[in-house]
């Protein structure tokens, strides 16, 4: 839809000319510093701005008395609508934090078809023939990378909350990405730890610790806390932040669940990664739950004892996909995200949402949760 492309265009050129002015910083201190924002303009170059996205389109569900085309098309009439953008971008900034974050914990090699930032990193110390060991210094360096993407999702969130008229809106809106950043971070620490610690998790309460990763590492981030975050910043009522909620978590759980079978079966061609890297990472995702609950002893053993091993071949990953689809898990999977998909839309219905923002969440519901990357 042209109303999506030009926020889209809108969120790329402020993060744009964030990263010039920070840069321009940067370049102050010393220049070997450009490193910095060499590699966050070539990770925020990719993505989706889904979370964009859905934080203006909880604004417009609360404020969207302009038709979205028109809205879009003079900016400076509606000077509100800065204030969002910067927020939508600052989002776009605190993905990219995560993500290289994520990056180093799980070990990848590959982020948006692109060398991963600590491997990018570990590149530039081996062609350099620096002192020391490569890795760790790829480890810490895309570490410090990722704090200071954290800390220029502040300032950039600061920036467009200071220009909201309604003190209170903007205090509610810092709240809410508070909460956001606690809760993934959390999130993260439930998905490595289940990583390590399953065993000693009663078999089932597998399922359901699997699920509460998939709702504090993804689901509320990704949708949930953008769509408030923007309605939030609006002024929304109480009942308008309960319908953005609403619609927001069951969908966030379909867009990670559809995520995760992408990390298992995903074209590496398609989704910039490793076939099978959730495989090699051992994430105990959902689908590996439903899949050991509904597989004979000898089975569970194989994945038991493949999963997590960094060193599978092309036939090992394909056995551990054979034995996963045999077990019905991505069928059932598939079940899960129709319903949410189902329960998010219905919660749409009658709340007290503006038309045009109704209409565009039900368009970014099939959009997020049918992709192939």
């Amino acid at each position: 839809m042209p109303e999506r492309l030009r926020l889209v265009d809108l969120v790329n050129t402020r993060l744009e000319l964030f990263l010039d002015q920070r840069a321009s910083h940067l370049s102050t201190i010393g220049d070997e510093l450009a490193v910095f924002t060499d590699a966050s303009r070539d990770l925020l170059g990719g993505g989706k701005r889904f979370r964009a996205l859905f934080c203006y389109w909880g604004w417009h569900a609360v404020a969207g008395t302009v038709d979205p085309d028109d809205l879009l098309a003079d900016l400076d009439a509606h000077p509100d609508l800065t204030s969002i953008i910067d927020a939508a971008a600052a989002l776009e900034l605190f993905h990219a934090a995560a993500l290289v974050h994520d990056d180093i914990m799980d070990n990848s090699d590959t982020r948006r078809g692109m060398p991963a930032a600590h491997r990018r990193f570990e590149s530039v110390h081996r062609s350099r023939e620096w002192r020391g060991d490569a890795d760790r210094y790829g480890a810490s360096a895309a570490l410090l990378l990722g704090d200071l993407l954290l800390g220029w999702s502040d300032e950039l969130l600061d920036a467009g909350l200071s220009a909201l008229p309604d003190a209170a809106a903007a205090r509610s809106a810092r709240a809410e990405f508070h909460t956001m950043r606690a809760e993934v971070t959390v999130g993260q620490y439930l998905d490595i730890l289940e990583e390590v610690a399953w065993r000693e998790a009663d078999e089932r309460e597998l399922l359901p610790r699997a699920h509460r990763v998939v709702v504090y590492k993804s689901a509320k981030y990704s949708i949930e806390a953008p769509l408030a975050l923007g309605a939030l910043m609006a002024g929304a009522s109480l009942e308008q932040v309960a319908a953005v909620r609403a619609f927001g978590l069951p969908l966030g759980v379909a867009f990670q669940l559809r995520d995760d079978l992408l990390g298992v079966f995903g074209d590496p061609h398609v989704t910039g990664k490793p076939a099978g890297d959730d495989l090699r990472e051992g994430k105990r995702t959902v689908i590996i739950a439903l899949a050991r609950a509904n597989l004979p002893p000898g089975a569970v053993t194989l994945i038991d004892e493949l999963l997590g091993d960094a060193t599978l071949d092309d036939h090992q990953i394909a056995t551990l996909q054979a034995t996963i689809r045999d077990s019905g898990a991505v069928d059932t999977v598939e079940q899960i995200i129709a319903r949410s998909v189902a329960e998010a839309v219905a919660a749409l219905e009658h709340a007290p949402l503006s038309r045009a923002a109704r209409a565009e969440l039900i368009g970014l519901s099939d959009l997020v949760t049918r992709r192939a990357h």
